[in-house]
């Protein structure tokens, strides 16, 4: 099988900084190209990476050609500072990425987004990641996969005291969490990328919607 390039946007935050260990062990993948706002600290012979604003992404000025894009941006409203701020990173950066990934040709475009996300929602969360998984869905890339995970467990760089709290109560009552309920099972970030990774491994044309309880479904190809 011929090897692959991969591009991860997001490597600095929790599934992303999964899917590059995942990534520096898979032998189908050659290059892993790592799109970041500010320099990361790793080192690997098959890691390039670029410092870029997402914002305005450049073809130019980027790499031509990748085969799988994984994005994994994302950030919260208290982080941010204001909805629109959480707005411009967890739908217009994404967006972006994804118009940069149809630019080069990129085969395939994968996406942390979250369970409830509709554009139609009330919820401005929920609007805001269905909103962005809408506009994925209509860009110009012959893949699209969408991971809609539940509470997202593991140890994050930085501190959030709510999913600290959500972590540890889903935690004791993991048990809880069958039948009806699975879906809302939290899931561990580095299961997220195995199955974002995994399913980048087959051929899968068009939009496909992969709910949190699918997820630990798919299995290491």
């Amino acid at each position: 099988m011929e090897q692959r390039t991969a591009i991860v946007a997001g490597a600095t935050g929790l599934v992303g900084g999964h899917l590059v260990d995942q990534l520096l062990k898979d032998d189908l993948y050659e290059k892993v190209i790592l799109f970041t706002r500010k320099p990361f600290d790793i080192q690997h012979i098959k890691i390039q990476q670029f410092i870029v604003d997402f914002e305005r992404l450049v073809p130019s000025k980027l790499p031509q050609r990748a085969d799988d894009v994984f994005c994994a941006l994302g950030t919260t409203i208290k982080k941010a500072g204001s909805q629109s701020a959480f707005y411009k990173v967890d739908h217009d950066f994404v967006v972006n990425m994804a118009g940069y990934a149809a630019s080069i040709g990129a085969v395939r475009f994968l996406v942390v987004s979250a369970m409830g996300a509709n554009a139609q929602s009330r919820i401005f969360y929920n609007r805001v990641k269905g909103e962005m998984e809408f506009a994925i869905s209509r860009s110009l890339i012959t893949e699209k996969h969408i991971f809609r995970p539940s509470l997202i467990l593991g140890k994050r760089n930085e501190f959030r005291f709510g999913e600290y709290v959500a972590q540890k109560v889903a935690g004791s009552l993991a048990f809880l969490f069958v039948g009806p309920l699975k879906k809302y099972r939290p899931v561990k970030a580095e299961a997220i990328a195995r199955a974002m990774i995994s399913t980048a491994r087959q051929i899968q044309p068009g939009v496909k919607i992969h709910p949190s309880d699918t997820l630990l479904n798919i299995k290491p190809a």
